[in-house]
């Protein structure tokens, strides 16, 4: 019986260890980046633009709704104020993206510390092939979403750089995270699981993990916000503001931003959760016992 009870005990420590390790998630880590994350995002947005100065007095405007001179920053020159914002984010994403890839590594790491190990340096050393998939994935996600908002009413002939740059800053907030954390969705015959990976999580919008939410609820915003910020834009208020494509972006920013705190907010309500029932399940197994 001695022997037997001890080989009952050893199974039930090594599988709450594999449970434990598979729902692993560095909760602490990840409130603390995102919270870097939205405030890089946002500074990026208002404050690199104000870079435009450095190389020369902006444009004087003869107007009769004089604005500050921070937001004649932004809106003196719309292609310019675009171009700096996605500079700022082409930066700020891949940052973000490699701790994604890093917190959806764990998170899903099976096996003995010495196999984690090796999968870990397997994954570093297929880091540069990764980011050049997701930079070929968002260039072509750059590409379709430029047709989608010209067809939702945007200038077709006018405009091509505004709109080309309002294109790369919707693609990078989109798809360059997902692509370099879960792999691009290819249409090849040995990726299936991948491609209906994808399919789940931006067709059906059913995140599963932590992870999950961490990518798709800041995509979603992003388009949501770029969507909705298009709607001041015909109006007859003639501010400054209103040229294109200030509001899309600014709305597009916004609704990323936005998307990113619920998902910490979600997130942060299920590791509760899970923190609690865990306080609860060794007691409850000890009264079984």
């Amino acid at each position: 019986m001695p022997p037997a009870r001890a080989r009952t005990k050893k199974v039930a420590l090594s599988s709450t260890a594999s449970e434990s390790q598979r729902s692993f998630f560095p909760f602490f880590q990840y409130a603390s980046v995102v919270g870097v994350h939205v405030i890089l995002a946002g500074f990026t947005a208002l404050y690199l633009p104000q870079s435009t100065r450095l190389f020369g007095p902006l444009p004087v405007r003869k107007t009769d709704r004089p604005q500050s001179e921070f937001m004649e920053a932004l809106t003196a020159r719309p292609a310019v104020t675009v171009a700096w914002t996605l500079a700022g984010l082409c930066v700020l994403q891949v940052w973000w993206g490699t701790w994604v890839r890093k917190w959806y590594f764990e998170q899903n790491a099976h096996g003995t510390s010495d196999e984690i190990k090796i999968t870990r340096a397997k994954a570093k050393g297929v880091w540069f092939s990764r980011l050049r998939e997701a930079v070929g994935f968002t260039l072509l996600a750059t590409v379709v979403t430029h047709i989608v908002i010209v067809l939702f009413g945007a200038p077709l002939l006018s405009h091509l750089l505004q709109t080309g740059l309002l294109a790369s800053t919707v693609a990078i907030l989109t798809a360059f995270v997902p692509a370099l954390v879960f792999g691009y969705p290819s249409l090849a015959s040995d990726t299936p699981v991948n491609r209906l990976n994808w399919i789940r999580l931006f067709a059906e919008l059913s995140p599963r993990n932590p992870v999950e939410r961490i990518v798709v609820y800041p995509a979603v915003g992003t388009v949501v916000g770029a969507w909705v910020g298009a709607f001041p834009i015909p109006l007859d208020w003639d501010r400054p503001w209103q040229a294109w494509p200030l509001t899309p972006l600014y709305g597009s920013l916004a609704g990323y931003i936005i998307a990113s705190l619920a998902a910490l907010a979600v997130n942060s309500l299920k590791w509760l959760a899970q923190e609690q029932l865990r306080s609860v399940q060794p007691s409850t197994k000890y009264k079984s016992s």
